[in-house]
C-alpha cells in the first residue's frame, strides 16, 4: 500500500471513537463546538490568525478567488504540473489558469520564469507546495509585490512544512489546504481548510462558506455550501494531537530512502530554507511504466502523480503554455509508499526492487 492509514488508526482509535461519540451525544452536527476547537488550533499551529474549515481541499482553494471577486476576463498564473483542482477552481471562478513551467528538482513553480507571464489581466498567483515542499514564495511574493498581484498557496500537500522557519499556509494573503485521508493531516472523508491573517477576508470567506450568509437569511454575496462537519473536525482533533509527532516521523522515512536510494535515482531535493511533510515521496527514473509494471508484480505499490500536465487536458488545454520542464517530469515521476508508519525492514526491501526493476 502507498499510505498505511490503519496502523495511525490503531494509534488513536480511542480518542477517535469517544470524539466521535461526543459529537453524536451533543447532535451538534453542523458548525458544532468541534468546529471552533479545530479551527482555534490549526489557526495556532500555521501561525496565523484566522482559520476557515471548509467542506473539500477544492472549497479551500475556491473560496479564496471567490473572496477576491475573481471572475472572467482575468488571469491566474500557475503551475500545469499539480492535481486538477488548482485549474479547476480556477475555472470555476470564470478565469483563465496561465501555465508557469517548473523547477527540475523540487517540481514547484519556478519563480524565474513567473514574472514574464503577467499581464495586466493577471490577478492572482497560485503556486503549488507540491509534493510537501513549499515553492519559493521569498522570490514569487516579491515578483507579486511588484505587481500589486495577491498570492494564494496551494497548500494541499504541504500543512506541517515549513519555509524560512514559518509553516506552509502562513507565507501568503491565503492558503487553502486538504484533509483528503491520504494528506500528511487527513480525515476520514473529503475536507479542507482556508488560512490568512486578513481580517477582512476571514469575514468574507465565512460568508461564502455558508451561501453568502452575513446573518441567518440575509445575503451580501454569492456562496458556496462550504462546512465542515462537526464529526469530521472532532477526527481531525484527533489525528492534529499526533501531527508533530507525525511529521518527525515522515522526516526519518524520508532520509532514509535518501540514503538508501543514493546514487541509484533521483530523489527530492529540499531547499536549505524549507523542510517537507512528504505528501509523497517521489522519484525520478527513465522508462517510469516499464519499472512501475515491475515494481507491480514485485508486491510493491506505487503512484504516478502527475501523468499528465493540465495544459495538455481537455478544458485546461492551452497549447501556448511552455512548460518543458513539467512535461518531461510528467514522464518520469514515481511516488513510492510513504507515511509515518513504514518502517526500515519494509523500507529496504522497497528499495531491493527498485534496484531490481530498473537493471
Amino acid at each position: 500500500m502507498l499510505i498505511d492509514l490503519k496502523t495511525q488508526y490503531a494509534r488513536i482509535s480511542d480518542d477517535v471513537l469517544a470524539r466521535i461519540k461526543n459529537v453524536l451525544d451533543s447532535g451538534k452536527y453542523i458548525l458544532g463546538p468541534e468546529v471552533q476547537e479545530l479551527e482555534g488550533k490549526l489557526a495556532a499551529y500555521a501561525g496565523v490568525k484566522h482559520c476557515i474549515t471548509v467542506a473539500s481541499g477544492t472549497d479551500a482553494l475556491l473560496m479564496p478567488l471567490m473572496a477576491l471577486g475573481i471572475g472572467p476576463g482575468d488571469e491566474i498564473i500557475s503551475t500545469p504540473f499539480t492535481f486538477v483542482a488548482t485549474s479547476e477552481v480556477i475555472r470555476l471562478a470564470g478565469a483563465t489558469p496561465v501555465y508557469c513551467d517548473i523547477e527540475p528538482d523540487t517540481w514547484n513553480l519556478d519563480p524565474k520564469k513567473l514574472e514574464a507571464l503577467i499581464t495586466p489581466r493577471t490577478k492572482a498567483i497560485m503556486p503549488v507546495s507540491l509534493f510537501g515542499q513549499c515553492a519559493d514564495f521569498d522570490a514569487i511574493n516579491a515578483i507579486a509585490a511588484k505587481h500589486k498581484i495577491p498570492v494564494i498557496e496551494d497548500a494541499a500537500q504541504s500543512l506541517g512544512a515549513t519555509y524560512q522557519g514559518k509553516q506552509s499556509c502562513s507565507l501568503t494573503l491565503m492558503a487553502g489546504t486538504s484533509f483528503y485521508p491520504s494528506k500528511p493531516l487527513g480525515g476520514y472523508g473529503d475536507g479542507g481548510a482556508v488560512f490568512t491573517n486578513d481580517d477582512a477576508l476571514n469575514t468574507v470567506l465565512r460568508e461564502i462558506r455558508v451561501h453568502g450568509q452575513s446573518s441567518t437569511y440575509k445575503y451580501s454575496r454569492i456562496g458556496i455550501n462550504g462546512r465542515l462537519d462537526s464529526i469530521q473536525c472532532a477526527i481531525l482533533l484527533a489525528k492534529l494531537a499526533i501531527f508533530p509527532d507525525e511529521v518527525k516521523q515522515r522526516h526519518a522515512v524520508a532520509a532514509r530512502y535518501d540514503q538508501l536510494l543514493k546514487g541509484v535515482v533521483q530523489t527530492p531535493v529540499i531547499r536549505p530554507q524549507s523542510t517537507s511533510v512528504y505528501a509523497q515521496y517521489t522519484i525520478e527514473v527513465d522508462h517510469r511504466d516499464a519499472v512501475r509494471q515491475k515494481l507491480t508484480a514485485a508486491g510493491v505499490s506505487t503512484g504516478v502523480y502527475y501523468p499528465t500536465t493540465l495544459n495538455n487536458e481537455g478544458p485546461y488545454l492551452d497549447r501556448s503554455a511552455q512548460v518543458p520542464v513539467a512535461e518531461r517530469a510528467a514522464t518520469r515521476v514515481l511516488a513510492l509508499p510513504m507515511d509515518a508508519y513504514v518502517d526500515e525492514k519494509r523500507q529496504e526491501g522497497i528499495v531491493e526492487q527498485v534496484k531490481r526493476a530498473l537493471r
